[in-house]
């Protein structure tokens, strides 16, 4: 007989005993079997279908319970279907003794698992003993069926409970169908209508049970009411047998349903974390695109023709720092502390470090902002050169345009002069007067030849600085240059003549040559000198008008002298005069020789003494302007030695504090939270720098010898100062986020610092990023790694297959049946198709799917 003591022992002390009492089993087969041969009749049924709801997972089934065990392939086969075990090999052979091995491998394995076979025989069961069958099958169901049922649950005691009913004292009550129905109800309330089952129709009763197990619980119909009802005591084995039926199916459903909270948890923090990513390669993008849009318009060098659409260039520029930069500096400190907080998130749920798609990594998006810096610092570098170019040209045009005006003013006629024909009818005296007005206009000639080339000079200047008007002063030059040849050439040819002339001609007037002389010259002088005195100038500091304001100084020390010259040649006008009263001549007409009258020169002379002082105002408004220029720099650079020191020292102490984070975490946080507010709050000083930097700017100031800082440098400073404050709070709540996830102690964190001070930050496992250096953070993520139990994708995997009924795929749904709608779906839409050898139309692959979500490492 079966000795079941070694494996009742561990039920006896959890709760109700689910067995009867040892002394009665060993007994218990003959007189049940040879009392009630209804009771046989129960039990055959009920194992023959309870040993076919494990045979149909190896594609087979028993008829006849003692005929088909007799060669003990199927017995051998359906104890590794319920066991997961792999028996020894059976023997082939159809001879009597090839069975009894086969049997006796069978009998030997129940008896490894620590049940005692008394009274049954190898030789009964291939006999085809109906009693010594029935035992060794119930044998089985005890150990296999039954008493995990005591083992695993008796621990509970509404568990215990509910097995008590299958003992002796309860199997009479399961005869109403009541406690079937009541059984499922228990579980799935939406496959029994309790409330409308009557305790006195028990047939319907106990075939609603039976039909609703086999269709909705894949549990087989293993008795039938009538038996049940028609026995006045149903066989208490087939009770239990088919009642342990109900335990496994239920388990497996809670297992299942544990399986799916663990997944939709898994698959909560990947939903979230894809979010993340997803906003992340959003933000980037965006940035990039930015990025890629404003370098272009910086790096367009396309020149302007005037100096007012240059400073409109230069005012737009102004406008893109003052409004549409700003904000980027944040979207891009933002980005940064979004992408330290996505791989916190990542690391505290064990996934693999995010990895942004290609080009979107912060290193990229800093490498594309310092391009656009440097497109910035090239751009307003370039301005300024334009506009100092710019001014230049409109300067040097200015002056070709009163130069070449004063030329044509005084070539105006020139030419008709030059090819008159006056010597041929004039008399000797006329014809030396004509010699000698020709002598004086080679003088003036010769004079003007200096304006002439300074002309030349500054077109060739205008064209080679690319002057958008150069083919009109080209043009105006070159009819300048032709005129002055063809003037050469007239005079050349008139001297000529009048030379030929000259030797019949005698008579000269002296005197009027003599002025004549002296008077062309001087009045060229005067022409030049209030040509000098209109002249425009440009300075860029004080030492410049200085220099001006030297020169003009030194040019009226020479007007005493001038004016003498001009009083001597008004003398020699005084002269003729003089003579012509005394000897009673009387002058036709004014010199011959000259156009230049004593009136005109004493014109000029007054205009030229009205221009000193109009040159001396000038230069003086300079002075001033070039004084309030330096006043500019030096405000500037006064505010600047104060706030670039001050930027300096603010990095220092953020560094610093950095190190030495003193008290709790939120303490810091505060703490660090109010010193990026009084860091904040010195932004009124940056914005009062810029104000005095635009005002420079709008100056034309392009140098500054009381500071070495440029605003370019105090912004770059200014933004990574308010970027490293907000990185270091940053890190703060990262810290606080993984000490909430993590479990960690203050005291912990305080232990993680000091170990962290004697870190070997070389480390790759603490750096994911490969960036070059170890953050605290890091190290926490790190220590805390080592302390803290997470899910992990072999978690995952035994959790689908759970859902998957032991399959190695999963179908569509299985998934909608287990996990929330949205879950269920996220899953399918990820889940490649199953390939492996056992696959079915529909199925899924939940292996690839976990390890895609840990990453291979982690398998």
């Amino acid at each position: 007989m079966v000795d079941y003591h070694a494996s009742n022992n561990q039920a006896s002390s959890g709760g109700p005993a689910v067995y009867m009492d040892p002394r009665e089993q060993e007994n218990d087969w003959d007189r049940d079997l040879l009392l009630d041969p209804a009771w046989e009749k129960q039990q055959r049924k009920t194992f023959t279908a309870w040993c076919n709801s494990h045979l149909r997972k190896a594609g087979t089934q028993i008829e006849n319970i003692e005929e088909d065990f007799r060669d003990g392939l199927k017995l051998m086969l359906l104890l590794e279907v319920i066991s997961g075990e792999r028996l020894p090999k059976p023997e082939r052979g159809k001879m009597r003794v090839h069975k009894i091995n086969n049997v006796n491998k069978a009998l030997d394995y129940i008896a490894s698992k620590g049940v005692k076979l008394v009274s049954i025989g190898a030789e009964e069961i291939v006999d085809g003993n109906a009693k010594m069958t029935l035992g060794m099958i119930w044998t089985i169901i005890l150990r296999f069926a039954i008493q995990d049922i005591s083992v695993e649950v008796c621990s509970d005691a509404m568990q215990c409970r509910r097995l008590s009913l299958i003992s002796r004292s309860h199997i009479d009550s399961w005869k109403d169908g009541l406690a079937f129905n009541a059984l499922i109800h228990r579980h799935r309330p939406e496959l029994i209508d309790y409330d409308k089952l009557r305790k006195d129709d028990p047939l319907t009763n106990l075939n609603n049970a039976f039909e609703v197990a086999e269709k909705y619980l894949d549990i087989p119909k293993m008795m039938d009411a009538e038996d049940i009802v028609g026995t006045l005591r149903p066989d208490e084995k087939a009770i239990m047998t088919y009642v342990s039926c109900f335990y496994h199916a239920f388990s497996g459903a809670q297992k299942a349903e544990t399986a799916a909270n663990r997944i939709c948890k898994v698959l909560a923090v990947n939903q979230e974390n894809e979010h993340l990513m997803e906003d992340y390669e959003k933000l980037a993008s965006d940035l990039l695109e930015w990025i890629r849009r404003t370098i272009p318009w910086l790096e367009n060098r396309a020149p302007e023709k005037t100096m007012a659409e240059m400073q409109q260039k230069l005012e737009d520029f102004r406008g893109y720092r003052r409004v549409h930069k700003p904000p980027k500096v944040q979207e891009k400190c933002q980005l940064e502390i979004n992408f330290n907080t996505l791989q916190t998130k990542l690391r505290l749920s064990n996934r693999p470090a995010f990895m942004p798609s290609e080009g979107r990594m912060v290193s990229d998006i800093n490498g594309s902002w310092h391009n656009l810096e440097g497109a910035e610092k090239g751009y307003e570098e370039w301005m300024l050169n334009e506009i100092r170019r710019l001014e230049r040209l409109d300067h040097l045009a200015e002056k070709f345009r009163q130069k070449a005006t004063i030329h044509e003013s005084w070539t105006d006629g020139k030419e008709a002069m030059l090819t008159q024909k006056d010597y041929e009818t004039a008399s000797l005296s006329e014809v030396k007067a004509l010699l000698r007005k020709h002598e004086a206009f080679e003088s003036d000639l010769a004079a003007h030849q200096d304006r002439v080339e300074q002309i030349a000079a500054i077109a060739q200047e205008l064209n080679e600085l690319d002057y958008y008007d150069s083919p009109s002063v080209n043009a105006r030059c070159q009819k300048i240059c032709e005129q002055w040849d063809a003037l050469g050439s007239l005079t050349q040819s008139r001297r000529e003549s009048l030379e030929r002339t000259e030797k019949q001609l005698e008579s000269i007037d002296e005197l009027y040559l003599e002025y004549a002389k002296r008077a062309a010259p001087f009045n060229n002088w005067m022409e030049g000198a209030m040509e000098d005195l209109q002249d425009m100038f440009i300075v860029h500091n004080i030492e410049e008008i200085q220099g001006l304001i030297t020169a003009h100084e030194q040019f009226k020390s020479t007007l005493p002298e001038a004016n003498k010259e001009r009083e001597a040649i008004q003398a020699i006008q005084a002269e003729v005069q003089k003579i012509a009263q005394y000897n009673g001549i009387k002058l036709s007409g004014g010199n011959p020789y000259t156009t230049i009258t004593p009136k005109s020169i004493d014109d000029k002379w007054h205009k030229v003494e009205q221009l000193v002082p109009q040159r001396d105002r000038a230069l003086q408004e300079e002075l001033a302007k070039q004084q309030s220029n330096d006043h500019l720099r030096r405000k500037f650079a006064t505010q600047a030695n104060i706030v670039g020191p001050w930027i300096q020292t603010k990095m220092e102490e953020i560094g610093r504090i950095s190190i030495e984070m003193n008290g709790t975490l939120e303490d810091q946080l505060v703490n660090l939270r109010e010193y990026e507010q009084s860091i904040i709050e010195y932004k009124p000083n940056i914005d009062q720098l810029e104000g005095d930097h635009q005002l420079i700017q709008e100056a034309l100031i392009f140098d500054n010898k009381y500071t070495a800082y440029t605003m370019e440098h105090l912004r770059v400073g200014w933004e990574q100062l308010l970027t490293t404050i907000a990185r270091t709070i940053n890190e703060i709540e990262n810290q606080i986020l993984t000490r909430d996830a993590k479990g960690i102690s203050q005291e912990q964190l305080h232990e993680y610092r000091t170990s962290f001070n004697h870190f070997d930050k070389r480390l790759v496992i603490v750096d994911p990023n490969n960036s070059g250096a170890v953050t605290f953070q890091a190290f926490i993520d790190f220590m805390s790694r080592e302390t803290t139990d997470t899910d992990t994708a072999d978690q995952v995997i035994a959790s689908f297959k759970i859902l998957a009924a032991d399959k190695n795929f999963i179908t569509a749904e299985e998934l909608r049946r287990e996990l929330p709608p949205d879950q269920a779906e996220y899953c399918i839409a990820r889940m490649a198709p199953y390939s492996g050898p056992d696959a079915k139309p529909g199925a899924l692959d939940y292996m690839s799917f976990s390890t895609a979500l840990y990453g291979e490492s982690d398998l």
